[in-house]
């Protein structure tokens, strides 16, 4: 192998491994938001509860 098939490779094999590193920290990052949206509807909903009583 030449050293600019060995050089291509390499760069595919970096791109695969930090855009696969992204998809990782967005689906990270939809999951906290969604636990902080789930938190403050429980929240709200125990605030309301504990008015009504």
């Amino acid at each position: 192998m030449s050293a600019k098939s060995v050089l291509a490779i390499g760069a595919v094999v970096l791109s695969v491994v930090a855009f696969g590193g992204c998809a990782n920290t967005i689906r990270g990052a939809g999951q906290d938001a969604a636990n902080a949206v789930n938190a403050t509807q429980d929240a709200g909903n125990r605030v309301g509860n504990a008015a009504s009583r």
